[in-house]
């Protein structure tokens, strides 16, 4: 089937990654012709289950996702365009507004401060279903859903980066953070699987943000410094690895503790509420809260798999593109010739300097 896939000989990226043929890549590329490494690379974003608590947002999200997947290939924001398919119940209560703010979000608002035009789009405007059961009327309406296409051209092709770490050095992984700490839950994998849809999704706050990833990402690529790029979606940074992990076969420990620090150290010892008698199995609880959401948050974001001796030399990439305060190193990879022999072939969460977590990668 591998075969089936390239039929034409202008595949140079398909969904399948690595050795073990995992379906995790992030966006398609394909070659412009049989002489050259010109081509063009395509990615899809969809947030629609963030449109049942705010569809301007999950407008927003939509593309931002499409842009972060399409950045695994060396693309320029400039030259990326996007098909948009709209889908809605129109003349449901609330829908239409719904419908008409998601537009103007992403249409008159994000889009254009981005730069980016969508020349083609497709729409479904009767996103319902409606039967009987017995004497029973009933019926099922569908959120308002946005699926973002986009597509750019690429000088080179050959600058396309994957999920799959290398599993022959020691490397870290960091992680850049969009979504600045704020860890909103609402409309997540995690949310959904607990039955509790949640008030506050992520969002796209900052168009910048998108613009400052994009050229902190190609000038990393540009200096050799990426081996393994994965955007954060579905899943959050948990997914994010365990896919960077099984396309690799390589074990993983996920470090949190910069992912759940909050407040000052100092304000938070002097807060006036809670029972002093329990402060501890608080405190305790609050971290396995934070946990949680650093694990399981589908806030925008990407993760970096770079050469340990590189760490400080990246970091100092993104803080001269202005996104190191949202930058963290959040673990490392266990090749199986690692010096710490702990971990390899698993994918660990540590904490506080303990494993709190630990699965093998067969059985995840």
């Amino acid at each position: 089937t591998i075969g089936d896939r390239t039929v034409g000989g202008l595949t140079h990226r398909d969904q399948m990654v690595g050795p073990w043929q995992v379906p995790v890549a992030d966006c398609a590329v394909t070659l412009a012709d049989f002489k050259g490494f010109a081509g063009e690379a395509m990615a899809i974003g969809e947030r629609t289950p963030l449109a049942t608590v705010n569809a301007a947002a999950s407008g927003r999200m939509a593309v931002a996702e499409a842009i972060t997947n399409l950045l695994a290939a060396p693309i320029e924001l400039d030259r990326v365009k996007l098909s948009a398919n709209w889908m809605a119940a129109c003349g449901d209560p609330g829908e239409d507004a719904a419908l008409y703010e998601t537009v103007k979000a992403v249409g008159l608002e994000l889009c254009p401060a981005l730069g980016i035009s969508i020349p083609v789009g497709k729409d479904s405007l009767s996103m319902r279903t409606q039967w009987k059961d017995g004497d029973e009327a009933k019926k099922v309406t569908s959120p308002v859903s946005l699926i973002v296409t986009a597509f750019a051209t690429l000088a080179d092709v050959r600058g396309t980066l994957t999920p799959q770490l290398n599993a022959a050095e020691e490397t870290a992984l960091i992680l850049i953070d969009l979504g600045h700490g704020q860890h909103r839950m609402g409309g997540s994998i995690l949310a959904q699987t607990l039955g509790q849809m949640g008030d506050t999704v992520p969002d796209l706050d900052s168009p910048q943000d998108l613009f400052k990833l994009v050229k902190a990402v190609n000038a990393l690529r540009a200096s050799g410094h990426l081996l393994a790029y994965h955007d954060r979606s579905d899943g959050g940074l948990f997914a994010a690895a365990c896919e960077m992990a099984f396309a690799g076969h390589v074990g993983v420990a996920l470090n949190v503790d910069m992912l759940v620090s909050e407040g000052d150290g100092i304000s938070d010892s002097r807060m006036d509420w809670g029972d002093a008698k329990n402060w501890a199995s608080q405190v305790s609880g609050r971290r396995d809260e934070q946990t949680l959401k650093a694990l399981f948050t589908e806030e925008l974001g990407a993760l970096l798999q770079v050469r340990k001796a590189d760490r400080d030399a990246v970091m100092q990439v993104l803080r001269a593109h202005g996104l190191s305060a949202f930058s963290h190193v959040v673990g490392q990879t266990r090749p199986a010739t690692s010096q710490i022999q702990a971990g390899v072939g698993e994918v660990q969460i540590w904490r506080d300097a303990k494993s709190i977590f630990s699965a093998k990668l067969a059985d995840l």
